[in-house]
């Protein structure tokens, strides 16, 4: 019979949360072209080593191809996005020393649906496919296999990693709107998105990182004398891409920015993106982090990777794995009614 019912669902909560930390801190998922273009489902199975978590079972759903390899195959871009952590996330499990292919012996259920991978052209998700493409995929598992009914799934997770979670919209009106899916209520949600007290983020989801590309961090690392030149960088969006609706987008934080610092020597700030966006980093003091559309963006990770400070303006953001990261050790916190006194 399965372990860790309802009674001890919070101790498999820590422990699936540890697991995924697990999963961000050892494996580098290089060459997944080659993986989305060859018939198996699997690429090589990778050892993880020692692992603490080694009691905890996890189940992964094989679902057919067109929640997750299909999608891949019809857009490359996905794998490289910042959503694209519900596919490395599923590589990873498939390899880890967690899974179990007996699922009444595991703790929890994997379900690999990739809802941010079908593309627009301008490389954003669509967001009106997302729920249906999840309550398709829960349809065909709750008929398919016994496990999601008999809980309402309960013991199950998903990695819904868009602007905001799974109410599955990047403006934050709708997103409320939406709720978060409701076949989804019950289920253990790993998203990058959390902020206290908001309609999109449940208390029992984990938080992790945004991804981003490994090698492209790796590609990009100066040496460690490289000083220090710039006090505060930043690239990004200031307004809406319609206009100037700074009390629309980012709440107005970036608008204020933009109109306050844009001429002060202090600070490197542009919307325009360069080539040298990451060695930029790397020669800065101070970067900062203002929400836009959602709190997080990938910007608090490349930040920390290249030791910029981050300087996050977001009100009551959740950031990834809190209870196991020193975030208040490396991270400025400025209150958004504060931008303006930077």
């Amino acid at each position: 019979m399965m372990r860790g019912r309802t009674s001890t669902l919070r101790t498999w909560s820590h422990l699936l949360s540890l697991t995924l930390l697990l999963g961000f801190g050892v494996r580098d998922l290089v060459a997944l072209q080659t993986r989305f273009t060859t018939t198996g489902h699997e690429g090589p199975n990778v050892e993880l080593g020692e692992d603490p978590m080694r009691k905890m079972k996890v189940y992964v759903y094989d679902m057919p191809s067109k929640f997750n390899k299909r999608v891949v195959q019809k857009d490359m871009r996905c794998l490289m996005h910042m959503f694209s952590i519900e596919i490395h996330m599923h590589l990873f499990l498939l390899s880890s020393t967690v899974r179990t292919l007996d699922p009444e012996e595991a703790d929890w259920f994997y379900t690999p649906v990739y809802t941010n991978c079908d593309l627009t052209t301008t490389g954003l998700p669509f967001v009106k496919y997302m729920p249906r493409m999840m309550r398709s995929a829960i349809h065909y598992l709750s008929t398919k296999w016994p496990y999601w009914n008999r809980t309402d799934g309960v013991d199950h997770f998903f990695v819904v990693p868009h602007d905001f979670g799974a109410c599955f919209h990047y403006h934050e009106k709708e997103a409320i709107m939406r709720g978060i899916f409701p076949l989804l209520q019950h289920a253990t949600l790993i998203q990058t998105f959390g902020q206290v007290n908001h309609s999109c983020f449940k208390d029992d989801s984990i938080i992790i990182p945004p991804y981003v590309l490994p090698r492209r961090i790796s590609n990009h690392i100066l040496h460690a004398s490289t000083p220090r030149s710039t006090f505060v960088y930043f690239r990004g969006a200031f307004y809406d891409v319609d206009g100037p609706k700074g009390d629309y987008y980012a709440r107005g934080v970036r608008a204020t920015i933009w109109e306050i610092y844009k001429d002060n020597v202090l600070f490197d700030i542009s919307s325009e993106h360069p080539t040298t966006y990451y060695e930029d980093m790397q020669r800065s003091i101070f970067c900062l982090c203002p929400l836009g559309w959602a709190p997080w963006s990938p910007r608090i990770v490349e930040a920390v990777e290249f030791g910029c400070i981050p300087v996050v303006i977001a009100d009551n953001i959740v950031l990834p794995f809190r209870n196991v990261i020193p975030w208040d050790d490396m991270v400025v916190f400025v209150p958004e009614k504060d931008v303006d006194i930077l």
